[in-house]
C-alpha cells in the first residue's frame, strides 16, 4: 500500500478548513438576505413581500376595482354612402343589423368605471360618440340604460349617468406619484362581450408620451404606456395601481396586427380628473388658452443656443391673446412651464389645456440668448381647433445657387408673391429646393417654400442681401435665421408662421 506524505495531508487539512469557513458565511449570509422587492397594498407599511404577497395583492385589486367596472353597449343606425358603407368609428361590423328603410342598426362594445356612488361612469368618448342607445353591465351581471351627459372629443372622455345610488366607485391616483416600472391592472372587455371584466397585469413602461401620432389621438394628454394587455373593447376602462387607484383610463394600442402586442397607452389621471368633473357640473370642458402657435426645435438651433431640443419655439401670437399681451414674442423659445421643464415641445399644449381659465402659469423663455420668466393669466381656448395645413401647389421652379448648403433659393416675384397669397409686408428669399439629406432638412427643419427673412438679426430685402450675408461668414460659422413658413388654409386663404433655426456654413 502506497504511504501518503505528511505535505499533502497538510494541505488537505488547510483546504477543509478553508471550505467550513466559506460554506459557514454563505449560510449566515442567506439567513440575512431580504426580498428584494417591495410594494405596498392598500396600506402605507412597506413591508418584504415574496411571489405569494404579489399574488395577493393582485387578487385583493382585482376583488376591490371589478365591481366598480361595467361593459358598455352602444347601437346607432347609420345609412350607408359610396364613401363609407358602414359608418366610421368603433362599431363592429359583425354587429350590423339591416332596418326596413335600408338603415344599418350597429353597435360597438366598450368599457368604463364608475367614478362617483350616484351613478356617473367615466369612458371614452370614441366608446359612445353617435350613439341612440347606451346600455352597461356590470360585474354582477344587472344592467342599466345610460345617458351622455357630457362628451370631450378633444380629450376623448365622456360621461355617462344611470338611475342608481350607493355605487361603488374607483378612487383617483396621484399621477405625480406613478413611476415608470410600476406594476398595474388594466381592466375591460376585450374583443367580445363574453369577455367581460377581464383583467390583465403589467407594469408602466413610459410617461409622457406625446408623439406627432399619438398628439392625433389625444392633444391633450401625455399618455401612460403600459405592457398589460389592451385590447379593443377595454377602450375606456380603468388603469389601477396596486392600492387599486384610477390611475389612467384604457384608450389606444399600438399594433401592427390590431391587437394586442405590449403597447398599450392610457389616459393619464389627472387629465381624466379634469375632464370629468368639469363635464359632470357642466356638460362641458373649458381650458386654459396662451393664444401661441408653436414648433419643436430644430437639432441646430439647440446647439447653436444651448437650449433643450424638447423645448418650443414661439412661432405665432394670434393677436389680443394672453401671450401676446404679457409680452411673448414670436422667436421666444419656452423651455419650462412653472417649473417643469419641457422634454417634448407638445408638452406645452398638454400642460396649458389642462389648466383653467384664469390660472396663472410661470413660463421659463429664451431670446437673444437670455434666460427670462414671464407670468400669464389663462385665457379661455377657443372650441374650434387650429384647421391642418397644407402647403400651397406651386409650380416647380428653377433652382438657383448654394448648394453649399443643401437650399436652392429665389427672390420673391411678384408672379410667385401671388401663387403663395404674400403680401408686401413679407420681404427675404425663397427657398425654392432642397436636399432631404442636407443638415438643413434633417437639423434645421428647413423645407421648400420656406421664407428666410433675416439673418443673424439683419432684415433679407432678397437674393443680393442674403449672398453678402452668406459670403461674410467664415466657414464653419453656425449663423441664426428667422423664417416665415406660408400654408394653405380650408377657405384657400394664406396662413403665416414664424420661427428661427440654425445653419451652418459648411468649410
Amino acid at each position: 500500500m502506497k504511504k501518503i506524505q505528511a505535505p499533502f495531508i497538510f494541505a488537505l487539512m488547510v483546504v477543509a478548513f478553508l471550505a467550513g469557513i466559506v460554506i459557514t458565511s454563505l449560510g449566515e449570509h442567506s439567513r440575512g438576505l431580504k426580498p428584494a422587492y417591495e410594494a405596498s397594498v392598500f396600506g402605507t407599511a412597506r413591508t418584504p413581500v415574496n411571489a405569494r404577497d404579489l399574488e395577493q395583492s393582485l387578487i385583493l385589486v382585482a376583488e376591490r376595482v371589478n365591481p366598480m367596472v361595467v361593459q358598455i353597449h352602444s347601437e346607432r343606425v347609420i345609412r350607408p354612402n359610396n364613401d363609407h358603407p358602414f359608418g366610421r368609428g368603433p362599431w363592429n361590423d359583425d354587429l350590423r343589423r339591416p332596418n326596413q328603410d335600408g338603415s344599418l342598426r350597429t353597435g360597438a362594445l366598450g368599457s368604463g368605471v364608475v367614478v362617483r356612488p350616484d351613478g356617473y361612469i367615466l369612458t371614452n368618448n370614441h366608446v359612445i360618440e353617435g350613439a341612440d342607445n347606451l346600455e352597461v353591465k356590470f360585474f354582477d351581471g344587472s344592467y342599466y340604460d345610460a345617458e351622455v351627459i357630457g362628451a370631450d372629443p378633444a380629450s376623448d372622455l365622456a360621461i355617462i349617468h344611470i338611475n342608481a345610488t350607493d355605487l361603488p366607485a374607483i378612487a383617483f391616483g396621484d399621477m405625480s406619484a406613478v413611476r415608470v416600472g410600476q406594476w398595474v391592472l388594466a381592466f375591460g372587455s376585450p374583443l367580445a362581450e363574453e369577455l367581460g371584466n377581464s383583467v390583465t397585469s403589467g407594469i408602466v413602461s413610459a410617461l409622457g408620451r406625446t408623439s406627432a401620432g399619438l398628439t392625433n389621438l389625444n392633444i391633450f394628454a401625455a399618455f401612460i404606456q403600459t405592457d398589460a394587455a389592451i385590447n379593443p373593447g377595454n377602450s375606456g376602462g380603468p388603469l389601477v395601481d396596486l392600492d387599486g387607484r384610477l390611475i389612467g383610463l384604457n384608450s389606444a394600442i399600438f399594433s401592427r396586427s390590431g391587437g394586442y402586442q405590449g403597447i398599450g397607452f392610457a389616459i393619464p389621471v389627472d387629465v381624466a380628473r379634469n375632464v370629468s368633473d368639469q363635464l359632470v357640473a357642466n356638460g362641458r370642458v373649458t381650458r386654459g388658452y396662451l393664444g401661441v402657435l408653436f414648433s419643436p426645435v430644430s437639432s441646430s438651433l439647440a446647439r447653436a443656443l444651448d437650449v433643450p431640443r424638447g423645448a418650443a419655439q414661439v412661432s405665432r401670437i394670434e393677436p389680443g391673446t394672453p401671450a401676446g399681451q404679457a409680452g411673448l414674442g414670436e422667436g421666444d423659445i419656452i423651455i419650462a412651464v412653472n417649473g417643469h421643464d419641457l422634454h417634448d415641445a407638445n408638452q406645452l399644449r398638454t400642460i396649458v389645456g389642462n389648466l383653467r381659465p384664469g390660472d396663472a402659469v410661470d413660463l421659463t423663455y429664451v431670446r437673444d440668448g437670455a434666460k427670462s420668466h414671464l407670468a400669464v393669466t389663462l385665457g379661455t381656448r377657443p372650441d374650434s381647433l387650429n384647421a391642418p395645413r397644407e402647403a400651397p401647389n406651386l409650380d416647380e421652379p428653377r433652382p438657383a445657387g448654394m448648394d453649399a448648403l443643401g437650399l436652392q433659393f429665389q427672390d420673391l416675384s411678384t408672379v410667385t408673391r401671388e401663387q403663395i397669397g404674400l403680401d408686401g409686408s413679407v420681404s427675404g428669399v425663397l427657398i425654392s429646393g432642397i436636399s432631404e439629406g442636407s443638415p438643413a432638412f434633417r437639423d434645421a427643419g428647413l423645407r421648400r417654400l420656406d421664407i428666410i427673412t433675416a439673418v443673424d438679426a439683419k432684415k433679407m430685402t432678397g437674393m443680393k442681401a442674403f449672398a453678402k450675408a452668406y459670403e461674410a461668414l467664415e466657414p464653419g460659422t453656425t449663423f441664426i435665421v428667422r423664417v416665415v413658413r406660408p400654408a394653405r388654409t380650408p377657405n384657400g386663404a394664406t396662413s403665416l408662421t414664424t420661427f428661427i433655426t440654425a445653419l451652418t456654413k459648411p468649410e
